[in-house]
């Protein structure tokens, strides 16, 4: 299966995703960490994907979502953005709306 087909399965199979480096219990930069927090903090459940251990995902999710940077979280198939516009959200308790939305 195509690259772009199987991120577009994960966006869309899932309610949310975490595009992370790392697991939430292993995050491996304090940007993944304090994003997979935040989704926590709301009690959201996520799905998340490691980039680390998927490097086709690292490579093209960029590319899919046209967002250079990680972590990436899309709620209800939508790119939401990285850490700080998910902080941002989560701080303005917007977050805790849109993930009790998507749950």
């Amino acid at each position: 299966m195509d690259i772009m087909e199987r991120i577009k399965q994960v966006v869309e199979g899932h309610n949310i995703v975490l595009f992370m480096k790392g697991t939430p219990q292993a995050p491996q930069c304090g940007f993944s960490m304090r994003t997979s927090q935040a989704l926590k903090a709301c009690g959201a459940e996520f799905h998340t994907v490691d980039i680390l251990a998927e490097p086709d995902f690292r490579q093209n999710l960029p590319r899919y979502s046209s967002w250079p940077t990680f972590p990436q979280v899309f709620i209800g198939g939508e790119l939401v953005g990285g850490c700080d516009i998910v902080m941002e959200l989560y701080q303005s308790g917007e977050l805790q709306k849109l993930t009790t939305g998507a749950s």
